[in-house]
């Protein structure tokens, strides 16, 4: 059985699970509609003792739940069932399903609660995970809810929220274990049995000197087999991975794939240890980067997250690329009426003219793909973009080459006009040329000009392939053809 059938059943369980949360809060809706008309008292009494009950069967039901099926079947509600079944998520639950949802979610949650209620909901929480349920709140909020957190917790989510986002100080662990390397591994395996708990993804020790400086890692293997007179400089890793609190998350995540590592120290510029980078952490943000580029290649921001945000809102975000769009479709048009005397002669070319863009255009995206992919991973120096711009069309030359031929051929047997075929496979080749080469250097110039190169690229690509499509399809048929 693969991976994917055996994720289906716990699909299926989520689906069926949102759709009795639904069914229970319409019943909800309806019988508060009913008693709000009835005049029967006793009916009255009736509806409120069953819609008590669905309450009560709906907050058994949210009680299994996991605090991230919870959030999951918040994020599928319209607002008015969201605040009431958020009202029956038991509140020692409530951070931890904040922590799990959406940003976006998150603040239509929280934007009816006040400050000592939010403080109450993450007050469970660890710091750094506070911290980052809390960089999402706006600003008069955020300063609200820490300043009624404990001292120690306020001390140490303030130090967090200090680091810019897309840092490894944003993304750290507060919770570490240190230990000297003078000591012997048996008094390190009594302080871990006087904690009794291990925070999550510890697989090493961090170790230290007086000053905190780091000195090396243990790794908890080590430590168990190895005997226990030994001290922990003899067992330790003395030149492990590590990373300074300024280092982008980008360079994170290519560590954690690179070498295969379950956590890692943080360190601050004087090499003292202040947190640890956890797998984990890794992982949320490889999926919260996937999803905002995903958005960010069509247009969209991570408020359209919500699938029931305010229609009007959601409608004005999306006004400047539909603006943007106008345009390049309207330059597109009028390269083809540039053409309309050559379109009249031939009609076959109207017909004709969207494969070559299309084609452009599909080419184009790979190109994007894989240039965004390397800027991504810091992979694209200046000797790197030369070599991937000269494999991208040389790639693009084969196929344009081997596709031309064959868009020509099928043209022929169509239109039996070889000139049109020969005219076709020609702009099919130029064009894909031409893709190749806006696919490589959009996404690089946006980049050096300070603009997100996952949202500017497919609107530059897809302008240019078009209009070069048309351009150059139809210039060579009034050359060739008229």
């Amino acid at each position: 059985m693969t991976e994917a059938s055996e994720a289906r059943p716990h699909h299926r369980h989520l689906e069926q699970a949102r759709a009795q949360v639904i069914e229970l809060l319409s019943r909800q809706a309806v019988e508060k509609e009913l008693v709000s008309r009835s005049e029967n008292r006793k009916h009255d009494v009736v509806a409120q003792l069953v819609e008590r009950q669905h309450q009560a069967a709906l907050q058994q039901r949210l009680a299994h739940f996991h605090p991230a099926d919870i959030a999951f079947v918040l994020e599928s509600l319209p607002p008015e069932a969201r605040s009431a079944a958020w009202a029956l998520v038991k509140p020692d639950r409530r951070g931890a399903v904040l922590l799990e949802a959406s940003d976006t979610v998150r603040r239509s949650i929280v934007v009816g609660m006040k400050p000592d209620e939010i403080s109450a909901v993450v007050h469970t929480l660890d710091s750094d995970d506070i911290a980052d349920l809390v960089s999402s709140l706006p600003e008069d909020l955020r300063y609200a809810v820490v300043e009624r957190l404990d001292r120690a917790d306020q001390a140490e989510v303030r130090s967090v929220l200090s680091f810019p986002d897309g840092t490894v100080g944003a993304m750290m662990d507060l919770d570490f274990i240190a230990v000297r390397e003078d000591a012997t591994l048996e008094a390190v395996l009594r302080l871990l049995r006087r904690k009794k708990v291990l925070a999550a993804h510890t697989n090493q020790l961090l170790v230290v000197d007086r000053n905190n400086v780091l000195k090396g890692v243990l790794e908890l293997d080590r430590l168990l087999f190895e005997e226990p007179d030994h001290e922990v400089r003899e067992v330790m890793t003395a030149q492990p991975n590590y990373f300074f609190t300024d280092d982008d998350a980008r360079d994170a995540i290519v560590a954690f794939e690179k070498y295969d590592l379950i956590s890692a120290p943080v360190v601050n510029l004087h090499k003292q240890v202040v947190g640890r980078l956890t797998v984990d952490a890794v992982l949320d943000e490889i999926t919260e980067r996937a999803q905002s580029e995903s958005l960010r290649q069509v247009g969209l921001s991570e408020e359209d997250e919500d699938l029931f945000a305010p229609v009007i809102a959601s409608a004005q975000r999306r006004w400047p690329w539909l603006v943007l769009n106008l345009i390049t479709a309207f330059v597109a048009s009028r390269v083809i009426g540039a053409f309309e005397d050559v379109i009249a002669m031939l009609v076959a070319l109207a017909t004709l003219m969207p494969i070559v863009a299309s084609i452009g255009g599909n080419t184009g995206n790979q190109s994007v793909a894989l240039v965004i992919r390397s800027i991504a991973l810091n992979q694209l120096g200046p000797t790197q973009l030369r070599q991937i711009l000269s494999r991208e069309l040389r790639i693009n030359a084969v196929n344009g080459l081997v596709w031309g031929s064959v868009l020509g051929l099928v043209t022929l047997l169509l239109y039996h006009d070889p000139r049109l075929a020969a005219v076709i496979g020609a702009a099919l080749l130029l064009n894909m040329m031409a893709a190749a080469l806006v696919g490589v250097v959009a996404p690089v110039a946006l980049q050096r000009f300070g603009r997100d190169p996952a949202m500017g690229s497919s609107i530059i690509l897809t302008a240019t392939t078009d209009s070069m499509g048309f351009f150059i399809f139809l210039g060579l048929a009034s050359m060739f053809l008229v």
